[in-house]
């Protein structure tokens, strides 16, 4: 048990120093992203736009594929996840970014006020659904996961931050209109990649220089597979109502329950069509579809304080009082006591 104590500290030292480098690294990230977002686009509209048929048609949806991916990236770059720490949730917006308030009523939920507990790292108190990020150092409402940031005087700099309940929304929208505009310029871009190789009798005549244009393909190539994986996951994960952190959980929540000869329920599952809906809040009580196809910035459909559940649940079913995971594991030795709510994650 010493060896496996010791071999479980040497991890965590890892692990606290990649979450140093990864916090300091945000910004270079950043701009490395901005680059390739500017690279791509020019090379997009100077070599490939101007060959497409029906420009009357195909140049509109280009342009609005191009702002969407720009667009998106501002806001899941800009908007604050939602800290606990904050004084209150941000007001909505008058600007031309902001999408216009949707009418009031017409949504029927089971709205539960959320459990609130104490984090034993930023001794913050926070709601069901908040967890904390180590590299920020706070609780983030419905906490998915981190993106690289730096930490300074207990501010937020640089660009790059967590993905919560206030940017999580143009976090997937992002990766989905970066899976059509690399897709697309994968597609309509292999002809112009054989005239950069030379392959043809077709000289190179556009202002972008044919290795930056072949880079860019062979970037667009690659992402498009990679972020496609990497929004099939977080799709799968919206429409069954759970954030990337609250899926392990409810593994290990499903492996009790079976322990017991009970079965796990996730209260927050609704079903994928309503899951979907309320992720995005459109529909039904939220905004109208078509803000899905700008980059509108707006509001969830509910501060982080209080949760839509299924019928008749107030909570998981299969999860007792006291055995909800916690963010523990970084003040708990390897096989020590449990803490918090019983358990540690």
């Amino acid at each position: 048990m010493t060896c496996a104590r010791q071999v479980f500290r040497c991890f965590r030292c890892i692990e606290h120093a990649a979450d140093r480098i990864t916090g300091a690294a945000g910004p270079w990230f950043v701009c490395l992203a901005i680059s390739l977002l500017s690279t791509g686009i020019l090379s997009f509209f100077i070599v490939i736009q101007p060959t497409l048929p029906f420009p009357w048609l195909t140049t509109p949806l280009c342009i609005l594929i191009a702002l969407n991916v720009v667009g998106h990236y501002y806001h899941v770059c800009t908007v604050p996840p939602g800290f606990v720490s904050d004084t209150g949730p941000p007001a909505h917006g008058s600007g031309f970014l902001w999408a216009a308030l949707p009418p009031h009523g017409g949504s029927h939920l089971n709205i539960v006020h959320a459990r609130m507990s104490r984090c034993r790292k930023c001794h913050d108190t926070r709601p069901e659904r908040a967890h904390h990020c180590r590299v920020c150092n706070h609780c983030v409402l419905k906490f998915d996961h981190h993106c690289p940031c730096r930490v300074l005087s207990d501010r937020l700099t640089g660009i790059n931050q967590c993905v919560g309940l206030y940017n999580e929304r143009h976090f997937v929208l992002f990766m989905a209109y970066l899976v059509l505009a690399t897709s697309i310029f994968t597609v309509l871009g292999f002809p112009h990649v054989l005239i950069a190789f030379e392959y043809t009798l077709v000289a190179w005549n556009h202002r972008v220089p044919p290795f930056l244009f072949i880079t860019t393909y062979v970037l667009c190539f690659v992402l498009s597979f990679a972020v496609t994986i990497m929004l099939t996951w977080h799709l799968w994960g919206v429409a069954r109502g759970e954030t990337a952190v609250e899926a392990q959980d409810h593994q290990v929540y499903a492996k009790w329950a079976k322990e017991r000869g009970e079965a796990f329920i996730n209260s927050y599952d609704l079903g994928a069509r309503r899951n979907i809906a309320l992720f995005f809040n459109v529909g039904e009580g939220g905004y109208p579809l078509y803000t899905l196809f700008l980059p509108l910035r707006l509001m969830p459909y509910t501060d982080g304080y209080a949760w839509a559940h299924r019928e008749g649940l107030s909570r998981h079913h299969g999860v007792r009082e006291g055995e909800e995971l916690t963010d523990g594991e970084d003040d708990e030795d390897y096989g020590g006591e449990t803490g918090g709510d019983n358990h540690n994650r």
